[in-house]
């Protein structure tokens, strides 16, 4: 993407394969950014390991932290690889400290660097003792394998004893043979390595230069010799159409029937192209599959191969294989693919809810078509991305995981699309009650030749419970008000909420009861007692001590301890509620209530207060007074707007 070349980063996850002695890979390459976690959560979901790359002189970035837990979470087991030893300030030992104690993570160091920043020309291996030193051509396969540097060989030998001990625990009998003062052999060592990887116990590091091609091929080694196969992870379990765990498993075998997930869908030139993790069974071109998610059957077009921009045909493709099928057409991310005559569904992805958004506006009507159809292929490709048209301004609104991410969308937008749009600051959805009962009486009377109109009406308004909506109760005994008015006045209150006396917000949680009244026989009529309630609201609610009310949200924020007293100190200062906070391995947890319209641009704000680290998600809980001083303010604004309009 140009977005991508122009900042230096990536946003979309992009797939491609190879082999490597002897062993087919399929690699995805994910974005590392807080704000483009859902391209590493949904490729987390489709694969069986892991390589985390971390830099030399960054170490363990905040970003990292977030991609490691979801990893964590998906229980996929990882190599580590510190990139980047060629740079200033480069230092492999403090990486592997920061593994440790921010990850909280245990790196099993498999080679050590030699020399490093300009220095740097290779590494040494282990468990073999040898040096892999390589030549300044930049070629990966102009290297010597050469005796350990007469300065390094202590080094070597302490982490070598560090590195057999730890392996050695995944197995009594080696163990009993190592304590026995016996090393085990190299297929054993080897063996035991694999075992912890794949059990989570530690993770196998690396260190090299991508870029100067130094390092690469232990790491290709490691993730054959140590990560699982397809067959070696646990497999998917099948859900029925309900949700519900069958007891079923997707094991992977090309004999078995198709079950499939598609994890990401791209739009590219040559048109919708949907992303396919196969788990079992075979795909073949011109087949027809089941989407489980639909109930439709879809025809399987062009299967093809992905190596980042180019494309390899293919025929078929079977478990195990990510391949991307082009044309598909009501398949969206987290759908199930498989044989129609045994169908099942796999367990669905769960994305996050986004936590910021806002308002556009197409520049002209022709852009407001073009807007429509851009967004519906944004939102199919990537599903943390949201948008909503407000009920109350008829804006169209943009969410997203955060400030960059819609910065991207918008120039998405804007380049890809070619729509033109205005970007406005979200309206805070502010609502009306009222404080105190007030009794009250309205007599509408009108007289102008022929049939005049009569409904007089006494009645009690006062506040409802919480979250109660509009409630209406008629104790007229006597038919001074004939029961068959009884709904025009309840219907005259109802359409009287949508606009609140303060500043035209809908009105929440009131009560009417109806008293009493008085009717004419031959004047009176519904239309009479709709109008007497719609002029009684208004006449009423500004002596019933009417109130500005505003959304509170439920905000959960993740802060390293080291920022937790600045974290607290400003959601105090955005009139938060702190209800609670939990130590956890590598950081606080802390939730709160705040305010809808002091948290926008908080994730600016919480970026910067914690060096990057923070994160927080925040949703909608209650409505809650607004303190006098912001609702003048609000009030004020909002009547001049209207007045604008």
């Amino acid at each position: 993407m140009e977005q991508e070349q122009e900042r230096g980063i990536t946003i979309q996850s992009a797939a491609t394969s190879c082999e490597w002695a002897g062993h087919r890979m399929n690699i995805i390459d994910t974005p590392g950014h807080v704000d483009f976690t859902i391209e590493v959560y949904r490729s987390l979901k489709v694969l069986d390991g892991g390589v985390g790359v971390f830099c030399g002189s960054g170490g363990v970035e905040p970003q990292s932290e977030t991609n490691w837990r979801y990893a964590n979470e998906s229980g996929v087991a990882r190599v580590i690889f510190v990139n980047k030893l060629d740079r200033m300030g480069a230092d492999f030992y403090r990486v592997v400290d920061q593994v440790e104690n921010v990850l909280a993570a245990n790196p099993l160091i498999m080679t050590l660097p030699i020399g490093t920043e300009d220095d740097f020309t290779g590494i040494v291996d282990l468990l073999t003792r040898k040096a892999w030193v390589w030549d300044n051509s930049g070629d990966p396969s102009k290297y010597e394998l050469l005796d350990v540097p007469a300065d390094m060989v202590d080094d070597v030998e302490t982490y070598r004893e560090q590195l057999i001990e730890t392996a050695v625990e995944q197995d009594e009998e080696a163990m009993e043979m190592y304590l026995e003062g016996e090393e085990p052999d190299m297929e054993t060592i080897k063996k035991c390595i694999r075992k912890g990887t794949i059990a989570l116990d530690f993770f196998p590091t690396y260190c090299g230069s991508a870029f100067k091609n130094k390092g690469i091929q232990p790491v290709l080694n490691a993730v054959v010799d140590y990560l699982p196969s397809p067959t070696e992870v646990k497999p998917q379990p099948e859900v029925d159409l309900e949700g519900n765990e069958t007891g079923e498993f997707a094991l992977v075998d090309p004999e078995r029937p198709l079950r499939a997930l598609a994890f990401k869908i791209m739009d590219d030139r040559f048109g919708a192209l949907t992303f396919i993790r196969i788990y079992s069974g075979k795909l073949e071109k011109g087949m027809s599959v089941l989407n489980t998610f639909t109930g439709k059957n879809e025809r399987i077009g062009r299967i093809v191969e992905m190596h980042a921009e180019s494309r390899e045909e293919l025929e078929s493709a079977q478990a195990g294989d990510i391949v991307a099928v082009l044309g598909m057409k009501n398949v969206q991310t987290g759908h199930t693919l498989c044989d129609p005559k045994n169908p099942a569904t796999l367990e669905p992805m769960v994305f996050p809810d986004p936590v910021i958004s806002i308002a556009v506006a197409p520049k002209d009507k022709a852009a407001s078509e073009k807007m429509g159809i851009a967004i519906g292929k944004m939102i199919q490709e990537d599903p943390s991305f949201r948008v909503e048209t407000d009920e109350d301004s008829g804006e169209t609104i943009l969410k997203g995981m955060g400030e960059l991410h819609l910065d991207i969308k918008i120039d998405i937008l804007k380049r890809t699309h070619g729509v033109e749009v205005e970007v406005g600051k979200p309206q805070v959805a502010y609502r009306e009650t009222i404080t105190k009962a007030t009794e009250d009486s309205y007599t509408h009377k009108k007289q102008s030749g022929g049939s005049g109109q009569f409904g007089k009406i006494d009645y009690i308004i006062e506040p409802g419970e919480p979250g109660s909506g509009f409630v209406f109760e008629s104790k007229v005994t006597g038919g001074n008000v004939p029961r068959e008015f009884w709904p025009a006045v309840e219907k005259g209150f109802k359409n009287s909420l949508d606009n609140g006396v303060l500043a035209g917000f809908p009105c929440l949680d009131l009560k009417v009861t109806l008293m009493d009244g008085a009717f004419h026989a031959v004047d009176s009529s519904a239309v009479a007692f709709e109008i007497a309630a719609k002029a009684a609201f208004r006449q009423t609610i500004p002596k019933a001590g009417p109130q500005l009310i505003e959304p509170i949200m439920k905000v959960d924020v993740f802060t390293p301890e080291d920022h937790v007293g600045d974290v607290i100190g400003d959601l105090n200062r955005r009139r938060g509620m702190i209800k609670s906070q939990e130590a956890g391995p590598t950081a606080v947890r802390i939730k709160a209530d705040v305010p809808l319209s002091e948290m926008f641009g908080y994730i600016g704000d919480l970026r910067t207060m914690t060096s990057g680290r923070g994160q927080f998600s925040m949703e909608f809980s209650h409505y809650l007074a607004c303190p006098k001083n912001i609702s003048e303010v609000v009030i004020k604004e909002t009547r001049e707007r209207n007045e604008a309009k």
